[in-house]
């Protein structure tokens, strides 16, 4: 089976700047895959060696079957980038047909096509209007449009919620779920994690121009719940008593009322849990487990270093 994207070793170094050391990846057709890491890391330097723009220093990689910069592979590809610079005055028809045109497209087909895409972004109403009069939502929005414009086999999106409202981003949620459906390989490079977490099926870590982890959302996210309690009565004794069942035990507060946090591997004990402290004399208010975020899983492989 082909696979969308599939990367051995690929390298770029900008003199003694090496910007991506060691890129493997695999992609497969009708997956979403999110791309993760720091400022710096690499993200960009690998998209734009994935697509062409720049080329590696070494490795190997192919899309869609073919080499980098195949280019009838090109006109299979959706590409929506971070920092757009569309042209202010064209209209949002005018802006999709000189994509079309870029696209090789025929012109009954984007006759077909474009109002179809302006319709599935929500900008019908906006069709002849310039884009200088656009906001940078519906900006966002007509990129998207242009990056499906040609039905793209495989897509990438850098970004692709940045400039969105709720509704934006649930509109954008959405077509990434026809996409999967239709086979439509996707591949999200976004520092809104949440939104990585509610659509990608797989999700890659870069550190440093490294791949440093890949797994689906699942296996990333499975482990310790956290768990946190209001109690009241807590002693020293029953804090220590836990450790039967749970790690990285933890009170802030009073005696007669505190927060009690910690960590355990799984949430069928808690009714036990409940029993022991209600045993020891322990009043418990409320209590709330919950499952590692995707936002956890990044801090824990990538760091948390703000200089980056």
């Amino acid at each position: 089976m082909t696979l969308a994207i599939e990367t051995h070793h690929l390298r770029k170094q900008f003199g003694d700047k090496v910007a991506v050391a060691d890129l493997s990846i695999r992609v497969e057709c009708g997956e979403i895959f999110g791309f993760l890491g720091q400022n710096g890391a690499g993200k960009t330097t690998s998209v734009k060696m994935l697509l062409g723009l720049v080329h590696p220093t070494s490795g190997e990689a192919t899309l869609l079957g073919k080499p980098l910069g195949n280019t009838d592979v090109r006109q299979r590809v959706g590409f929506l980038p971070e920092h757009f610079r569309f042209h202010g005055w064209l209209s949002a028809v005018e802006f999709l047909r000189f994509h079309a045109n870029l696209f090789r497209m025929e012109t009954h087909a984007a006759d077909q096509r474009i109002p179809e895409m302006l319709a599935l972004v929500g900008l019908s109403q906006h069709a002849n209007k310039k884009l200088r009069a656009f906001s940078k939502g519906m900006l966002q929005r007509i990129g998207l449009a242009q990056a499906l414009l040609n039905q793209p086999d495989l897509v990438f999106l850098d970004e692709p919620t940045s400039g969105l409202d709720p509704i934006g981003r649930r509109l954008v949620r959405d077509i990434i779920k026809d996409l999967r459906e239709r086979g439509t390989a996707v591949f999200i490079n976004s520092h809104l994690l949440s939104e990585i977490e509610v659509t990608c099926d797989r999700v890659a870590f870069i550190k440093q121009g490294e791949i440093v982890r890949i797994g689906t959302l699942q296996t990333l996210m499975e482990g310790d719940f956290t768990v946190q309690i209001r109690v009241r009565n807590l002693s020293d004794a029953t804090q220590t008593g836990l450790t039967r069942w749970a790690t990285n035990i933890r009170a802030t507060g009073s005696e007669e009322e505190s927060m009690l946090t910690f960590n355990i591997s799984d949430e069928a004990c808690l009714p036990e849990i409940n029993r022991f402290l209600i045993g020891e004399g322990v009043d418990v208010f409320s209590m709330r487990p919950e499952r590692h975020s995707l936002e956890d899983v990044f801090l824990e492989i990538v760091g948390s270093d703000t200089s980056l």
